[in-house]
């Protein structure tokens, strides 16, 4: 009770949970690029079978808080680095991302009697890769919880309620990111840069995800201009104009 009418805790509260709603964007980018080779009456119940793992796994790093500050300590070293087991968890998920957004990437740009014979793929294994990087993106995710604030309650609570609203965007990113094939290539470009990043920090070299955000936004800002201005160039050429006739009839009596 005492927390409730804490307003420092309610400002912490606020706080993570918008931060982890955007640390969640890259776990709904990846997870809407994966169902899409699933067939359409699947690809609701992926969107919430993943996310429900990351909110399960979430929730339960969080209970492992002791353990999860043993995953820094050092194991080796590497390139002058200290390698941890947390570290060999991001250079693996970073690996991994920049793996399966290269291959999606390459998908993308096929032609499309190509892409045809690539579809689809089982609901397994869909949802096996889904879990796969949600343990990267819960793990960062923790860290940066246990970094902003002390209680383990405020820490499930914003979670929980980010995990909440991202299930609720989910199917309006994904059907924007498929009705727009520019921008589902920005998706990917974005996971592109996210393993890049993981597996920079794995090694010892920070990129603060500050610049990758803002690098994304701008492009996807452009992106959109582009957009709209396609359509309006659309709708210009389906319409024709009228002549001066028709717009004054009689003008030439």
């Amino acid at each position: 009770m005492e927390l409730l009418l804490d307003p420092t805790v309610w400002l912490a509260f606020l706080t993570l949970t918008a931060l982890e709603i955007i640390l969640g964007i890259d776990n709904i980018i990846f997870i809407s690029v994966l169902v899409a080779r699933l067939p359409h009456s699947q690809q609701a119940r992926a969107r919430i079978i993943g996310l429900s793992l990351a909110l399960i796994l979430r929730v339960l790093l969080l209970f492992a808080l002791a353990w999860i500050m043993r995953l820094n300590d050092p194991i080796f070293t590497l390139l002058g680095n200290e390698i941890s087991i947390r570290d060999l968890i991001l250079i693996g998920g970073g690996l991994f991302l920049l793996l399966k957004a290269t291959i999606e990437l390459h998908a993308e740009t096929e032609t499309r009697d190509q892409k045809l014979g690539i579809a689809t793929v089982s609901f397994g294994f869909i949802i096996a890769q889904i879990a796969i990087i949600d343990i990267v993106f819960s793990l960062d995710s923790v860290i940066t919880a246990v970094g902003m604030v002390k209680d383990i309650e405020v820490m499930i609570a914003a979670v929980i309620v980010a995990m909440l609203v991202m299930m609720v965007a989910a199917k309006s990113i994904s059907d924007i990111i498929h009705q727009h094939p520019t921008l589902k290539v920005l998706a990917l470009s974005f996971l592109v840069l996210i393993g890049t990043a993981l597996v920079a920090d794995g090694l010892g070299f920070d990129i603060p995800k500050g610049y990758l955000y803002f690098a994304v936004v701008f492009s996807l800002l452009v992106e959109v201009v582009n957009i709209r201005a396609r359509k309006a160039l659309t709708r210009k050429n389906l319409v024709t104009p009228l002549t001066d006739e028709e717009k004054y009839p009689g003008s030439n009596n």
